[in-house]
This record gives C-alpha cells, sequence and structure tokens, in this order.
C-alpha cells in the first residue's frame, strides 16, 4: 500500500513568498526614502568586535563611500564631547555633497576588541583618535589625534569634506584624470 504525500515544499515556499512581500515594500519604501533625501551619510552602530568593523569596511568600500572611525574608551572625557559633535555634523549632512560617509565609533577598552589586539593592528596610540578608511584601507596620512583640534567644530567639518572626496575612487577604476589603470598602481602625472 503507498502512501502519497504532499510536498510541503510548496506549502512553505507559498508561506515565505507571503511573509516576504511586506518586508520586500519595506526595503523598497526605505531606499526610496533615502534617494529622496538624497542622503549619503550613513551613522553605525559603536563596534565591540573585529567582526562588525570589517562589516562596516566593506559597506563602506561597496557604497565607495570613506568610513570615519572614532575610536574611544568609557573613560575618555574629550570622547564624549567629540562623539556626539562628529554625530551632529554627520547627521546634518556635512561631507554629503562631496559624496557622503559613513561614522562609527570603535570601543577600544570593549574586551572583543582588545582581545583581537584591533587598536595595535591600526596603530592607535592615543584616545580619542579619528581615522579615515578608503577602499577599506587606513589612511593614516590624515589621522587626527589632537584633542582641540576634534573639538573645534570648522576644522572638522574641513575634514570630513577633505575625508568625503576620497569616495572609494582608489583601485579597481575610477581613478580620476592621471592615474594609471584606475589608480591600482599609483598615480601618474606629466
Amino acid at each position: 500500500m503507498r502512501v502519497a504525500l504532499r510536498p510541503t515544499l510548496s506549502i512553505t515556499s507559498a508561506a515565505k513568498g507571503l511573509a516576504a512581500k511586506p518586508i520586500r515594500q519595506q526595503q523598497r519604501a526605505a531606499f526610496s526614502t533615502s534617494r529622496q533625501h538624497n542622503t549619503r551619510n550613513q551613522i553605525y552602530d559603536t563596534v565591540r568586535n573585529a567582526a562588525a568593523f570589517q562589516t562596516y569596511l566593506q559597506l563602506s568600500s561597496s557604497s565607495r563611500t570613506p568610513l570615519l572611525t572614532l575610536w574611544t574608551t568609557s573613560w575618555c572625557r574629550t570622547c564624549r564631547v567629540v562623539k556626539p559633535l562628529l554625530q551632529d555634523m554627520v547627521r546634518s549632512g556635512v561631507g554629503e555633497a562631496e559624496g557622503g560617509v559613513g561614522l562609527v565609533e570603535v570601543e577600544v577598552d570593549s574586551p572583543d576588541i582588545m582581545a583581537e589586539n584591533l587598536g595595535l593592528t591600526y596603530m592607535i596610540n592615543s584616545i580619542p583618535t579619528l581615522l579615515s578608511f578608503d577602499a577599506g584601507e587606513a589612511m593614516t596620512q590624515t589621522k587626527v589625534v589632537d584633542g582641540k583640534r576634534l573639538r573645534d567644530r570648522a576644522w572638522l567639518e574641513e575634514w570630513i569634506r577633505t575625508e568625503a572626496r576620497r569616495h572609494g575612487g582608489r583601485g579597481g577604476g575610477g581613478g580620476g584624470p592621471g592615474a594609471l589603470l584606475g589608480g591600482l598602481f599609483g598615480s601618474w602625472k606629466s
């Protein structure tokens, strides 16, 4: 005697399709809203482990926007002044006209960050430190460790705009005028 079994795959697939529709509509609405407002800047959740940090680096590389990282600790008084100042500037659109930026705070004294030596990897030897990443690479030449500059709104705005102008233009094409093979081997000027 044979028993015919009904395929549950079609029921499950149908249920998934019904549940996925509202989510897709929400995603489209969020995408269209961000396009309408032309928001290019992003503020990410605080990083407390290397995996989250790598995720944000990949997001910034794929969106071709620099990732501004503010390296802080829980005990740093200057960090408590600088963090809201930076977040306010990024939220208000500083750097969007130049291509946009992402901003993330990295808590150096978080147990996972300390265990993975992330601060040592990027030579963070002063707190707070502001370090930009472009195409996944640390821009050490523009690293900021001076607490007075980090509290200077006008100086910070210009720094953000300068970093936003990078907009992931190195390597793999888009190197601009004078770039040899899209910046893959550096820039060549005649």
